[in-house]
């Protein structure tokens, strides 16, 4: 042993454990048979810490003798472990009662190495067992670097992970702390193990107390020193004691126990609290220190006087009973006994219940806590029992134990239910809107009016814009209402409706816009008939080219469903909502987007186009001319509307969900209310003009049979109804020099005259007995 101070700071171990043995052999002799048939003799080797000087004092004290039967002690770890890799060699057994450093747990290299001080191994057991009871599963570890805290934070890390338990973070430091500190606070480490020594716990604390990692949202556990040491010797911290104590306030330290709680008389007869004190009044006459490794000598020097004794009385034993005369022991023999003796050694301590496993203290682990600056012990662990006992003096600066991180909650970004349900309605509007459209195109198909206006092009607007409709209420649809699988094949399903809608309806008014640009550009004048199979090999070309993205899309990068997370928002109780959303997205979907909105993109300029250069054009037969170039200005200013809002709203479904479902309801109602609202009041207006035309033929028949002078008042009835007709042929009648050619629908196309007209005639009445015909020719 030294019979200096130790070289890391903790003081003459030699001199504050010295009155502990005096006083263990004081009782000793007081013991009955057999131990007080022994007596124990020490002989004192200084190592001053310093392995050459205390390898040559053990070389030394055994060449000289006497014969020795054990080494009590070793108190430097360096020297220790020399001296113990060769006692299997000298055939001696070693005790230690103040070395806790790890590597000293390998019985390959130390066979006949003893300690009844545990390791410093030994409280992690009880940190694992802490760790669970608070259903802690996500700590981070801060270690001071050096040799023997290295041991420590590897076994620590091993059983940490045996345990399931996460480690967050682990950052070593050498001087200066608060990088690493700075560090464990960005993983969000609520849970801090700290391996360090108390010399750099001022330093600690003082960064802790600046990064405002302490109070109710931190736990610190930490080693066990002598409180006031490191806070009188603070160094030159920028801290104040007070702020120490409140950074420090509510830390759980975790160590051996060195002196037994329990008010229990153990093998000498007295309790710890009785050694205790008898304890200082040796130490204080003596004006020596405290050591918390005391009661470890203590119970050392009755560890190796029952090995000793048990051993000595088996050899009396054998000597008796022997059948040789001179029955000898050899020194191998001896050293095997004493193993053997102290392996089995058990008994009842001041420091608690004293066994050995492998060598190893079987102790107690004791947990305390700083409360309102004072050590409180709140509970204890039975290295034996692997039990943990805590007490209900344990508190928390909060109302409850920290969290070993912030709270998560998982929230869906979902449509919300009434907004759903509202556009979902109105989209079902707008198809049964479409239906009744189409139900009036398909009924009068025949009528002049939506004969010359195509009416199955028509019929392909109509199938668009229920298509469009029908994405909006697939497209609200989300894992709040259908399941994984099903959202998958949604997934597949939204593009190709909302694509091939697109331009069915968008299509078709882009075929109508271009025959009514090649005729009306038909500066050759001739004959020019383009029907109705030709504009739907225009609508089929572009759903061609549709299907044939859509496909190499589908079968090259498959849509599949993708969780986003997007946002995470902290309240004040340490609660953060995370919440995700999901998505059909493939690995290059950006891309192909991007081919499908420059495709459409490209046919709405070119359609926009067409319908500026046709926006004067007015031609009865094609009476919807006008308002489908309206329509495809709306269609378009939507698009670019819905297609930015959308980007921009990628991380507000709900507010993402309306623009989209508003974009298409506004742009595809709009469609069909301006092409089809004209030619159901065009048709009611024919209708009512044909019904007056035949009325009034009919009184003019029925007038006949009563004499000739009621066809004078026919006649004259009929003259008045050419003059109107003639004033507003001259009022509609252009200048002749720039007339355009001369159109009129032919089957389901358009055609254009070879030569133009000279005359505007306004003509002819012809009698016949059962209709009345006026021709009116226009150029």
């Amino acid at each position: 042993m030294p019979f200096t101070d130790e070289l890391d700071g903790c003081g003459n171990i030699t001199e504050t454990t010295l009155p502990a043995v005096h006083l263990a052999q004081q009782h000793l002799r007081k013991q009955p048979a057999p131990l007080c048939n022994y007596e124990l003799e020490f002989h004192f080797a200084n190592s001053q810490c310093d392995n050459a000087i205390g390898l040559k004092a053990f070389f030394d004290a055994i060449c000289h003798g006497p014969k020795y039967l054990m080494i009590f002690g070793g108190v430097c770890p360096s020297v220790t472990s020399i001296i113990a890799e060769s006692l299997r060699a000298w055939n001696l057994v070693q005790l230690s009662f103040a070395v806790t450093a790890p590597a000293f747990e390998d019985k390959r290299r130390y066979p006949n190495f003893f300690r009844i001080v545990p390791s410093d191994n030994a409280i992690h057991p009880a940190v694992i067992k802490l760790v669970k009871h608070y259903n802690w599963n996500r700590v981070g570890i801060l270690a001071q670097d050096g040799q023997g805290v290295s041991e420590v934070q590897r076994d620590l890390m091993k059983v940490l992970l045996l345990a399931n338990i996460q480690i967050a973070a682990t950052q070593n430091f050498i001087d200066d702390p608060s990088v690493s500190l700075r560090i464990l606070k960005e993983n969000d480490v609520r849970i801090i193990i700290g391996l360090f020594n108390e010399s750099t716990a001022a330093k600690i604390f003082c960064s802790a107390y600046h990064l405002n990692m302490f109070s109710s949202r931190y736990q610190w556990v930490i080693p066990r020193w002598n409180q006031r040491n490191w806070l009188v010797n603070r160094g030159t911290v920028n801290c104040s004691s007070l702020n120490l104590m409140e950074a420090m306030e509510g830390s759980i330290s975790v160590d051996f126990e060195p002196l037994s709680s329990k008010e229990t008389r153990g093998i000498s007869g007295k309790t710890p609290q009785e050694y205790q004190k008898e304890y200082d009044q040796l130490r204080i006459g003596k004006g020596i220190n405290s050591s918390r490794f005391h009661a470890f000598a203590y119970d050392g020097i009755w560890v190796v006087t029952k090995a000793l004794a048990r051993v000595m009385e088996a050899v009396r034993h054998q000597e008796k009973y022997s059948q040789h005369h001179n029955y000898t022991v050899s020194d191998e023999e001896l050293s095997q006994m004493i193993t053997e003796a102290m392996t089995e050694t058990t008994f009842l301590g001041v420091t608690g219940q004293v066994r050995f496993k492998n060598g190893e203290r079987m102790g107690i682990v004791r947990l305390t806590q700083l409360q309102d600056g004072s050590e409180i012990q709140v509970g204890e662990y039975n290295t034996i029992e692997d039990r943990l006992d805590l007490r209900k003096n344990m508190r928390f600066t909060g109302w409850s134990p920290p969290r070993d991180s912030t709270m998560v909650l998982h929230q869906r970004g979902q449509i919300n239910i009434v907004v759903y349900s509202i556009l979902s309605a109105i989209s079902i509007l707008g198809m049964l809107m479409a239906s009744s459209f189409l139900f009036f195109n398909m009924k009068h198909r025949h009528h002049r009016i939506i004969k010359m206006s195509s009416p199955f092009i028509n019929n392909l607007i109509i199938l668009g814009g229920m298509l469009s409709y029908s994405f909006i209420i697939i497209f609200g649809l989300d894992g709040a209402f259908i399941s994984d699988g099903s959202f998958e094949i949604l997934c597949k399903v939204h593009s190709w409706i909302l694509s091939i809608g697109f331009t069915l309806a968008f299509g078709a008014m882009f075929a109508k816009t271009w025959r009514v640009y090649a005729i009306f550009k038909n500066v050759h004048l001739k004959k020019k008939v383009i029907k109705d199979l030709r504009l739907l090999v225009v609508v089929g070309g572009m759903l061609l080219t549709d299907i044939c993205i859509l496909t190499c899309w589908h079968i090259m990068d498959p849509l599949t469903r993708t969780v986003e997370e997007y946002r995470t928002k902290v309240d004040g109780n340490d609660v953060a909502l995370h919440t995700f959303q999901e998505r059909c997205e493939s690995a290059y979907t950006t891309n192909w987007l991007a081919i499908l909105l420059i495709y459409k993109g490209i046919l709405m300029v070119f359609c926009c186009f067409l319908s500026w250069e046709t926006r004067h054009v007015r031609i009865p037969t094609l009476n919807d001319s006008q308002y489908i170039g309206w329509s495809v200005y709306n269609v378009s200013v939507m698009c670019m509307v819905g297609t930015v809002a959308s980007v921009l709203t990628r991380e507000l479904p709900n507010v993402q969900f309306c623009i989209i479902s508003l974009v298409i309801i506004i742009s595809t109602s709009g469609t069909l209310l301006l092409v089809f609202i004209p030619k159901f009041k065009l048709s009611q207006r024919t209708e009512r003009k044909d019904q007056w035309r035949s009325g009034s033929i009919s009184s003019a028949e029925q007038n006949n049979t009563f004499g000739t002078e009621d066809h004078q008042d026919y006649n004259e009835l009929l003259r008045r109804r050419v003059v109107e007709l003639e004033q507003f042929s001259s009022s509609e009648e252009p200048p002749l020099s720039n007339a355009p050619p001369r159109y009129e629908l032919q089957g389901h196309g358009l055609e254009a005259p070879s030569a133009p007209l000279a005359t505007c005639t306004v003509t002819r009445l012809k009698e016949k007995t059962d209709q009345c015909e006026i021709n009116t020719d226009v150029t």
